[in-house]
């Protein structure tokens, strides 16, 4: 019996290696993996639906639920998650040390609905009492002018959202000052190219986290699995299978993260780093599964909602396929 034969739109993660590579083989299929950019990914799957299983942005994913149109049904499969207190970075010459300098302030984003920005905004709101609304958006592209949000958007009347002058991109306004700060999930050029003015808020981005894990239990989520809903209403099996295949794939990879005898990744200090986030967050850091990160989940879609990016609130088991949520044991 020949086995299904999928597209699948993924990043190129240490935790997905072995699926394409084939030493971890998913039952009854034959992928076609296509190892893509998050924003290349996203815009095709959720323009277009160009794959049968994708990584989706879990704010895109969760808009499209909230209104009634999913293409795709989730697994819980969290193929990228990020502490964001990496992402808020600032003109260190415009009187911004800590998040209540940010009221008032014009800050870059590339899209508003960007999990990254989601999530940044939420602890914003709640852990420092910076409102969406206390902020002037300035959305635009990044390095090209111009960006489109890739699902639409229909933004609270208290939000003040303005487009980059045309021509402009965010990297050049923040390097030249014309924005106080930018948010969102890659650093800007400026930055990582080292200009005089332009820092992250939080100069100890590790502490900060560590102490918003203390406080809270949460590790973000940024990215879950997809799987065309045309396809598991087709094949029952197949989202259990896409489950097990990508827990197995992430097993092999933390395990060789954990072989001390030569490191595995081009990093210094891998064990000691791999050795201070279990000491904080448990043995299984990066967990997949529904039951050990709904209240993730949960703190998400209340952001989501509250932001005004999803029309209703969505539950967190909604976003799943029901097979996932639950497992088998022995």
């Amino acid at each position: 019996m020949s086995k299904l034969r999928l597209s699948l739109a993924m990043g190129d993660y240490d935790r997905t290696r072995a699926i394409v590579d084939g030493r971890v083989q998913i039952d009854g299929v034959d992928p076609i993996p296509m190892l893509l950019s998050p924003e290349e990914m996203f815009f095709r799957a959720f323009r277009h639906q160009a794959f049968d299983i994708s990584e989706l942005s879990l704010s895109s994913y969760s808009i499209s639920v909230a209104r009634g149109e999913p293409h795709y049904v989730a697994i819980p499969v969290f193929l990228s998650r990020a502490f964001r207190h990496t992402s808020l970075y600032v003109r260190k010459d415009a009187g911004i040390s800590e998040p209540k300098d940010l009221v008032g302030r014009r800050i870059g984003i590339a899209e508003y609905q960007l999990s990254a920005n989601v999530w940044l905004r939420g602890i914003l709101e709640e852990h420092h009492g910076v409102k969406p609304s206390d902020i002037r958006w300035i959305r635009g592209g990044m390095d090209t002018p111009g960006r489109p949000e890739k699902i639409r958007v229909d933004l609270p009347s208290d939000i003040t959202m303005e487009n980059a002058p045309d021509g402009a991109t965010l990297n050049d306004m923040l390097a030249a000052g014309e924005i106080d700060g930018f948010i969102g999930p890659r650093a800007p050029r400026c930055f990582a190219e080292g200009h005089p003015d332009v820092d992250r808020l939080w100069p100890d981005t590790m502490a900060a986290a560590a102490d918003y894990f203390r406080a809270t239990r949460i590790f973000p989520i940024m990215h879950v699995l997809g799987l065309r809903r045309s396809l598991a209403e087709a094949h029952p099996w197949l989202p259990g299978a896409l489950l097990k295949a990508f827990t197995q794939a992430k097993g092999l990879a933390e395990a060789a993260l954990a072989d001390t005898s030569a490191t595995k990744v081009t990093m210094p200090f891998v064990e000691d780093g791999l050795g201070m986030a279990q000491r904080l967050m448990g043995s299984d850091p990066w967990s997949y599964g529904y039951a050990g990160n709904a209240h993730v989940l949960d703190r998400f879609l209340d952001y989501h909602h509250a932001q005004g990016l999803s029309p209703r609130r969505v539950a967190v088991e909604e976003l799943f396929h029901p097979s996932t949520i639950e497992s088998y044991s022995l």
